[in-house]
């Protein structure tokens, strides 16, 4: 007869979320795992696979918590410029506020270059953002918000590059001056 597990499985993910996010991959250890989790090495094996598995599982949580919501608040009716600058700011906000940084941004820098699942990952992070700012652009574009001449798609890989570099520069130099700078350039490039 199989054993129920005394812990629940989606709680000790989010656990795990939270100590990867804040050390990385490499730096969290398994000795690390089991101390944060609260659970023996044996379940964690059991229950979730090895150390890269849970990381991927805890990746895959958060990018689930995390895109739908930017699509959401990029997505509603009306001008879609205030929900762009919206969009800025909260990144700016949640950057200084959070030292961790943005979990995508960590898992590019250190895993991506060399682990195809994350990189698989992190670029369908980048695309579903993309495409959320190319569809925002494309409205603001037929609304007259931004000249005729302004290319959506083109556009939104710019704001695409300018959030991550923020997410980065947060995390190492958050000079919040800096940060504001470059949404305020990014706003000022749409008219």
């Amino acid at each position: 007869m199989a054993r129920t597990k005394e812990f629940d499985p989606d709680a000790v993910l989010q656990r795990a979320l939270e100590l990867f996010w804040e050390r990385g991959y490499e730096a969290t250890s398994m000795a690390d795992l089991v101390a944060h989790l609260g659970i023996a090495r044996a379940s964690i094996y059991a229950t979730y696979g090895g150390k890269r598995e849970l990381y991927l599982k805890a990746l895959d949580r958060y990018l689930q918590s995390r895109d739908p919501k930017v699509v959401e608040r990029l997505s509603q009716p009306g001008p879609a410029l205030p929900a762009l600058r919206e969009l800025l700011d909260s990144y700016i906000a949640e950057t200084l506020a959070d030292g961790r940084g943005c979990m995508v941004v960590n898992a590019a820098v250190e895993l991506a270059p060399h682990d195809r699942q994350v990189a698989r990952g992190v670029h369908s992070s980048w695309d579903v953002l993309e495409t959320s700012l190319t569809s925002a652009l494309t409205r603001a574009r037929a609304q007259g918000e931004v000249p005729e001449s302004c290319d959506p798609r083109a556009a939104a890989r710019l704001i695409l590059v300018v959030l991550q570099g923020i997410r980065v520069l947060g995390r190492t130099d958050p000079d919040p001056g800096r940060l504001r700078d470059a949404a305020e350039q990014v706003m000022a490039s749409l008219h």
